[in-house]
């Protein structure tokens, strides 16, 4: 709700969320004595009766009088029993019978109750329910408790459905008590002030409560004043009641928002309660059972107010009043302060009570009839006559719809009419002078779908329409009637009265659904009653005497922060933004964990985490490295080094630190993690960390539930010590810590803190750099928190009969399931929960048919998903299942949802009492076969894996995921079975990642080459791939497959070479042109095979991909993906003896090669080589794999780079960070020939010795700059360039380095 216009300053904070729940019925004990069988015969009434031996004054409970009960004369839903209770009195229950020994009874009826006997008031039981359960024979009686209870005079019975082979037959009763009522009438001018003496000795808390009802949606129900102008006051404010603190010193503004705001629809003309209790700085506001607490900011506690409070309106006798307000204009009952009764003080003059204007101690105002339109079919029909000075009809109006047609004449013969109607929340008038001709639209208003009342008054005079909204002259319509329109001689409000009658009739608008009340035409207010009895008129489908309205967005039931909206049936909510989605914004559209991540595939980069799924935790931005076992990576706002002087015990240097997660959602995270560090690095020169004299912290730092700790990286908590002091390496044995040393050089105590429970840090403290040249300097690192423990959490049923139980399932208004599972069985049921009457369950009816059944009171509702294969295939599927006041739904793996929405005027609490069943039921039968992982129940995991320990029949965890998981392993990699999860195996793939999906590139330089030796054999262990050793000096390959990625602007090149022991080869190459060219030469005594493919100019600077695939004698090229040929070799069809494969330059040709391999061998490769695979074998991955095996050795400058998964810009950008190994792995006593030889090697030289004294003369300016700029900071607050201070902290700490003033590496 917005703010609304007004003098007053919001000065309050919600303080817990809203806890709305149903009114707590009162004590009935002894309120519960029967009210009707005594009354007489003239307290009964009715719509109508079938003779008079049924007439109501027959329907007493049990009694066989005249014809044994009251029948109406037509059996339908506009007949009613009404009974006059002769006062207000407390209603308790209600009970019900039939009509004495016929087939005439009640199957179903809704309660209405009113203290005047007319504006009704339909009675809802707990959770909104209207109806209730009638009779299933004539004779047995039907109890029904009201909780909670109803006061009332008039109470009314409406049928809503009867024995389909009878009549209407009723015999009631209702039970209760005497209710006590002081009442007190305020006319919107007149208020009363109550003086009261403060008692110290009372208790700490003041409590109000009243009652109050009234017509009309602003005014002041109390306030009252304190010192220095501030103020506490309850008021009506478009119908909601607010809670407005005031402070003395503020300009007046506007009431404080929804969370100052309580209750809805509260001019109604019926009775609300109010309870206000304030003790200290806490105020909890209940409005009709629906309670908020509140904080009130600065000292406006109870004891700070005035004593004195003044009710109906503000009266503060010798104060001036820093704001106005409306007066109250209504009835308040019952009002009561710590235990005094104020009406009654105020009946006997009391000298406390002070009453300006006209007040009276009754409530008898007469009051409006209102009509309800229940349906867009709705409708009132009403005669109406051309006066002499024409025509006037006014109404008012309340509705949630933003369109409805709400009036429309009847034309005279042959002349048009008009209609009045909303769209999109605006009032429009249209207008024709006969019918079918087109129609001119005038507009007015806006947003008139907010559910407030609003006036309407249509004015024809002569050929002159007005129309005059909310009384406001500047929202008026003034528009010229066609010739040939008149008012017309019928009014039907809700609806066209035939079709023709224009557009907006023949259009897809409805009828008008909502209330209006105060009709007139020609100025004579309609009698609806006389409506009501066919007197006068006609209508369908009216609920005459009550404004059925209701707020359903109250109590708000869409979570995490949806937006409601509604209409006259139902209520929306809008999730945009909120990090979730579904009927109610329950569901989350965000995974739990980077783990979450990995299992769907997803790279490495930031994403939105929830740890708590459907929980009150919002989502929050994480960086999720995906590795084996992803990582967490949580950034805060002190990264960079800060460096600290001038501090002691009295002034320390404090730092706070704010990560891009609150602190509870940084608890969730961290408890689903298996593991989580955070390095901290401290850095210290005549600064100690603990005063060795007495033991004393001197600097220390908080973790997350602000407990102070000592310790540092790398120690355990309660060793108190440093890394170095924990491995015994601390530079003087005597301390624990390096900087305990006190040492005038700089030193450090790094490492890592990794003990979880107190992570993350949220500050640090300094107190010991006030000495001379005393200086501290620290970075904390970002919160890593490695796995997630909960995904893999599973649990293997080995018997029907076996279950795993957990505590009661507390999911009342939403309740979502999800869980995985595994099995082979045909069926099963997978978890359920019992009520008395309601039940949740989950099972696999069939080896395709999942269902959710459950029953919350309406009967028992399942939503079945089919899916087009069979689920008991032992791999694992996904379910989530889902229940909330809207819908249910059920959801397995991708396929499409299987939803049931709720009925609109049902039972919503899912009320359960036994324990939860997890793989089976209470009855030990149809029990779960298989496995079930992950198991959250709105949002919130269950440890199956701990609870399976202690339970027979069930075990912990569940092996076989790579039959599930395995097609995330990319390009040739094995999936591999782990205890919790599983892992790719890239050993044989020419590709590395948590996939198998990140090529293997390198950037070659010129003269530079790889090479692969197949010849040697090596254990599986050492070699680079387990296959390589099949390939021995006898293997006769007859087919091979050979796919590589390349980039570069060189041609003649070589990309590929293969030599074997028999003089055999295959060599790929680019031409002069740029086109790919493949040589086989199978037989030594034939000349090779050589094809020319000209695809294009490959030398373009751009990757390129190809694929060959040789079978016997038949080469298959694919290039990019789409270009394919095929071939015929001549030259054999057996590659024998394999002996090594060459990329870039081939050092050791030999003569056996062809002129145009040996003339592009002899030039190399120069460019970007990707994701090599010849068969098995991985040749870059060997030679750049840290320790590469002895088969792969490297020449020139090959570099690691990421080329090839950038394409075709990345060559120019490579070159800039190639890193040359020149040498890479080399015989012992073999010269390195190709890296002395050549131009390249020269300028190499060069550029290598300028940048070295490039870098030396800046780490030595650097330097001197430093020791004339040393800077030091008393707050944590980061560099204006966060890059400086780093770099000099660490070229002073690294004295002997000669290169300080650039952190990068640079190899040559």
């Amino acid at each position: 709700m917005g703010s609304v216009p007004g003098a007053f300053l919001p000065v309050i904070l919600l303080l817990s969320a809203k806890s709305w729940g149903p009114a707590m019925a009162g004590n009935t004990d002894n309120c519960d004595k029967p009210l009707v069988s005594a009354l007489p015969p003239s307290s009964f009434s009715s719509s109508s009766e079938l003779s008079s031996s049924h007439s109501p004054g027959f329907a007493r409970l049990n009694r066989r009088d005249g014809a044994g009960g009251w029948t109406p004369l037509v059996s339908d839903k506009n007949q009613w029993l009404q009974i006059d209770l002769g006062e207000r009195v407390e209603v308790t229950a209600v009970a019900t019978q039939g009509g004495y020994g016929s087939s005439d009874w009640v199957t179903s009826y809704l309660l209405m109750f009113s203290d005047s006997g007319r504006n009704w008031k339909q009675y809802r039981r707990e959770e909104g329910v209207s109806g209730f359960p009638g009779n299933s024979n004539a004779d047995s009686v039907v109890h029904h408790r009201l909780r909670p209870p109803v006061e009332a005079r008039h109470l009314r019975f409406l049928p809503s459905s009867w024995n389909p082979d009878g009549r209407i037959g009723m015999r009631v009763e209702a039970y209760g008590c005497p209710y006590r009522s002081q009442v007190i009438d305020f006319d919107g001018k007149s208020s009363l002030l109550y003086r009261f003496v403060k008692n110290t000795s009372s208790s700490a808390k003041d409590v109000i409560s009243l009652k109050f009802k009234t017509m009309l949606s602003d005014g002041v129900l109390l306030h009252r004043e304190g010192r220095g102008g501030d103020s506490v006051t309850l008021a009506l404010v478009k119908g909601t009641l607010f809670l407005l603190v005031g402070s003395g010193d503020s300009s007046p503004l506007s009431p404080s928002g929804p969370g100052g705001a309580l209750g809805s629809l509260l001019d109604d003309q019926q009775w609300h309660s109010v309870l206000f209790e304030h003790s200290r700085q806490l105020v909890n506001l209940t409005v009709d059972g629906h309670s908020q607490q509140f904080r009130v900011w600065g000292d406006l506690s109870q004891e700070d107010l005035d004593p004195e409070i003044s009710f109906g309106g503000i009266l503060a006798p010798g104060k001036s009043v820093t704001f106005q307000r409306k007066n109250f204009d209504g009835c308040l009952e019952n009002i009561n302060f710590n235990g005094e009764d104020i009406i009654d003080l105020a009946k006997r003059h009391g000298p406390q009570i002070l009453v300006t204007g006209t007040i009276s101690f009754s409530c008898s105002r007469p009051q409006p009839v209102p009509v309800t339109f229940l349906s867009a079919g709705s409708h009132l029909e009403l005669p109406g006559t051309l006066g002499q000075d024409g025509a006037t009809v006014s109404f008012q109006f309340r509705t949630w719809n933003s369109a409805g047609l709400l009036l429309s004449s009847r034309p005279h013969q042959g002349s048009g009419g008009l209609v009045l109607a909303l769209r999109d929340g605006t009032l429009r008038l249209g207008l024709s002078s006969s019918p079918g001709q087109a129609q001119s639209d005038v507009t007015a208003g806006v947003g008139l779908n907010d559910g407030q009342w609003h006036s309407v008054s249509l004015t024809v005079k002569r050929n002159q329409l007005r129309v005059t909204l909310d009384h406001d002259g500047a929202a008026s319509i003034h528009a010229t009637l066609p010739v040939g329109t008149g008012a017309g001689d019928t009014y039907r409000f809700g609806g066209c009265l035939r079709p023709g009658s224009g557009p907006e009739c023949e259009g897809s608008l409805g009828g008008f659904q909502g209330c209006l009340r105060l009709v007139s035409i020609n100025a004579q207010e309609v009698d609806l009653i006389s409506v009501q009895q066919g007197a006068l008129g006609n209508f369908s489908h009216l609920q005459i005497d009550a404004c059925g309205i209701l707020d359903r967005c109250l109590p708000n039931y869409c979570e995490h922060g949806g937006r409601c909206s509604q209409t006259w049936t139902a209520f929306h909510c809008d999730c945009t933004s909120t990090g979730y989605a579904g009927a109610t914004c329950h569901h989350p559209l965000y995974e739990q964990s980077c783990e979450a991540h990995r299992h769907k595939g997803s790279p490495s980069g930031l994403y939105h985490l929830d740890p708590d799924g459907s929980g009150p935790l919002e989502p929050f931005p994480a960086f999720c490295n995906i590795t084996d076992v992803p990582w967490t990576i949580l950034q805060h706002n002190g990264s960079t080094f800060t460096r600290v002087k001038g501090t002691d015990r009295e002034n320390p240097h404090r730092a706070t630190f704010q990560y891009a997660a609150t602190a509870e959602q940084l608890s969730a995270t961290i408890a689903r993690a298996g593991h989580c560090q955070q390095e901290l690095e401290f850095h210290c020169r005549r600064s100690r960390l603990q005063d060795t004299r007495d033991g004393t912290s001197l600097s220390w730092w908080v973790g997350r539930s602000n407990e102070t700790h000592t310790y540092w990286g790398g120690s355990l908590p309660e060793a108190q010590k440093c890394p170095c002091g924990f491995a015994g390496t601390c530079i003087d044995s005597r301390y624990h810590c390096n900087c305990d040393a006190d040492r005038d050089e700089w030193t450090n105590d790094t490492g890592v803190l990794s003990y979880k429970e107190h992570l993350p840090v949220m500050r640090i403290v300094v107190t010991d750099t006030a000495h001379p040249s005393s200086e501290a300097a620290y970075r904390l690192g970002p919160l890593l928190c490695q796995g997630d423990r909960l995904f893999w959490n599973s649990a293997s049923f080995h018997t029907e009969a076996s279950y795993l139980h957990f505590p009661t399932f507390h999911g009342e208004l939403s309740a979502d399931v999800s869980f995985f599972f595994k099995t082979m069985a045909s069926s099963g049921v997978f978890l359920e929960n019992l009520g008395i009457t309601d039940f949740i369950s989950l099972e696999l009816r069939s080896p395709v048919e999942v269902t959710f059944s459950f029953d919350v009171g309406n009967g028992p509702c399942e939503v079945t998903v089919q899916a087009p294969t069979p689920l008991n295939d032992n791999r694992w599927h996904l379910v989530r299942a889902e229940r909330n006041v809207k819908e249910a739904s059920l959801q397995v793996d991708w396929l499409p949802r299987g939803t049931r929405a709720a009925p609109e005027d049902g039972h919503m609490l899912l009320q359960l009492n036994s324990q939860l069943f997890v793989g089976g039921t209470a009855t030990r039968q149809r029990g779960f076969l298989g496995c079930i992982r992950s198991l959250q129940l709105n949002g919130e995991t269950l440890d199956l894996e701990e609870r399976a320990k202690v339970t027979p029949g069930v075990e912990p965890g569940c092996p076989g995921h790579c039959s599930t998981y395995g097609h995330l392993c990319h390009n040739g990699g094995r999936c591999r079975e782990k205890p919790r999860g599983f892992s790719c195996d890239c050993e044989l793939s020419a590709f590395t990642g948590p996939f198998c999906s990140h090529e293997i590139s390198a950037y070659f330089g010129p003269g530079s080459s790889v090479t692969y030796n197949f010849h040697e054999y090596y254990p599986l262990s050492t070699n680079s791939s387990p296959h390589a050793a099949s390939f021995q000096g006898d293997v006769t390959l007859t087919r091979e497959l050979i796919t590589f990625s390349f980039l570069t602007a060189q041609t003649p090149s070589l990309l590929l070479y293969v030599d074997s022991f028999y003089e055999e080869y295959l060599s790929v190459i680019l031409a002069r042109n740029g086109s790919l060219q493949i040589r086989y030469k199978l037989d030594l005594h034939q000349d090779p095979d050589v094809f020319n493919f000209n695809f294009k100019n490959m030398a373009d600077g751009q990757l390129h991909r190809v694929k060959i695939s040789r079978e016997e004698g038949v080469v298959f090229v694919e290039v990019n993906q789409k270009s394919r040929r095929q071939v015929s070799l001549s030259s054999g069809t057996e590659f024998n003896a394999v002996k090594s494969l060459v990329l870039g330059k081939i050092l050791e040709p030999g003569g056996h090669v062809d002129a145009e391999t040996a003339r592009a061998g002899a030039r190399g490769f120069s460019g970007c080589l990707s994701a090599v695979q010849f068969e098995r074998a991985a040749p870059l991955k060997a030679a750049l794999r840290p320790g590469r095996p002895a088969r792969a050795s490297v020449r020139g400058p090959v570099a690691a780079s990421d080329c090839g998964a950038r394409g075709g810009d990345g060559a120019a950008r490579e070159r800039t960070h190639v890193r040359a190994e020149h040498s890479g792995v080399m015989d012992e006593g073999e010269p390195m020939a190709d890296a002395t030889r050549g131009d390249s090697a020269v300028i190499g030289g060069v550029i290598a010795v300028a940048v070295f004294v490039l870098l030396c003369v800046a780490a030595i300016a650097i330097r001197l700059y430093q020791q004339k700029n040393l800077y030091s900071t008393k707050e944590a607050k980061p560099p204006e360039n966060p890059g400086h201070a780093p770099t000099g902290l660490r070229c002073e700490l690294s004295l002997q380095s000669a290169v300080c003033g650039n952190q990068k590496e640079y190899f040559f």
